[in-house]
């Protein structure tokens, strides 16, 4: 899939970890590349997928991407668990092109619906989700430390 920007759009491999995780570090969540070859195979089971944005070669974002059945339907949904696009090219189209990879991969899953969250600290990121058709304020998301 190629994108205006002259970037393509891949599913992420094990060569692909150190860019990863460079790019998670770089948003505040520190991790190294055995960490994400980890996290990788963990995706790798046939519903789940990580995709990755190149741009001359080089790795300069990614979005994983979990499907789930849904319990109190007989469906599926998909949650995007991570969106991080370097610094240097945001706003070229490369965070758009991963949600729209992110959600065809969603529909040949068979999901009904997919959902993102954005952080209070993260403005720009809700922008993008609510310009491609997010709505806010569906669900409350809460969450505990376990």
């Amino acid at each position: 899939m190629t994108a205006p920007h002259e970037g393509a759009l891949r599913a992420a491999r094990a060569e692909d970890a150190t860019a990863i995780a460079a790019l998670l570090t770089a948003e505040g969540y520190p991790a190294g590349a055995s960490d994400i070859v980890e996290r990788l195979r963990a995706f790798d089971d046939g519903r789940s997928a990580v995709l990755v944005a190149t741009a001359q070669g080089e790795v300069v974002g990614f979005v994983a991407v979990h499907v789930m059945p849904r319990f109190e339907h007989g469906d599926r949904i998909a949650r995007i668990l991570a969106l991080v696009v370097d610094e240097g090219v945001r706003e070229r189209g490369f965070g758009h092109e991963l949600m729209i990879a992110a959600e065809q991969h969603a529909r040949d899953q068979g999901c009904a619906f997919i959902e993102v969250t954005a952080g209070h600290h993260r403005p720009a990121a809700r922008v993008l989700y609510e310009s491609i058709g997010y709505e806010p304020g569906v669900a409350v998301y809460l969450r505990k430390r376990v």
